[in-house]
């Protein structure tokens, strides 16, 4: 199984995953020029953000590890962007999740990381 398409069946897992969990999905891999956000949900009042994070071992470390700041940038720029095109205001509770997922064991760690905001 080639990268991409292992991703797409991880985030489909996470995806279910999260929605036997009570989460509402409302989108799955939204893109624009600021990046890729992989699952959109909303969950006890908040509109949540989710980065899926596969890795098979630890052999190159944890799959949260991955979500660098960088990364978590990234996500927090496109969520803005996202939250501007469905015309959320600031009112709306935000927060950032990660599903890690080793081997065939799925962590959801709520509230992975805060808001970063953007410069300029």
């Amino acid at each position: 199984m080639n990268k991409r398409r292992t991703g797409a069946s991880r985030e489909t897992l996470a995806a279910e995953y999260l929605t036997a969990q009570g989460m509402h999905v409302k989108a799955r891999n939204f893109r624009c020029k600021q990046g890729e956000i992989d699952i959109v949900g909303y969950h006890g009042g908040c509109l949540v953000f989710v980065e899926v994070k596969y890795r098979r071992t630890e052999e190159f470390g944890s799959p949260q590890e991955a979500v660098d700041c960088r990364k978590q940038r990234r996500i927090c720029r496109t969520a803005d962007y996202y939250r501007y095109l469905h015309r959320l205001g600031d009112d709306c509770p935000v927060r950032y999740d990660v599903v890690a997922i080793q081997g065939t064991e799925i962590s959801w760690i709520r509230n992975a990381f805060p808001h970063i905001f953007s410069r300029g």
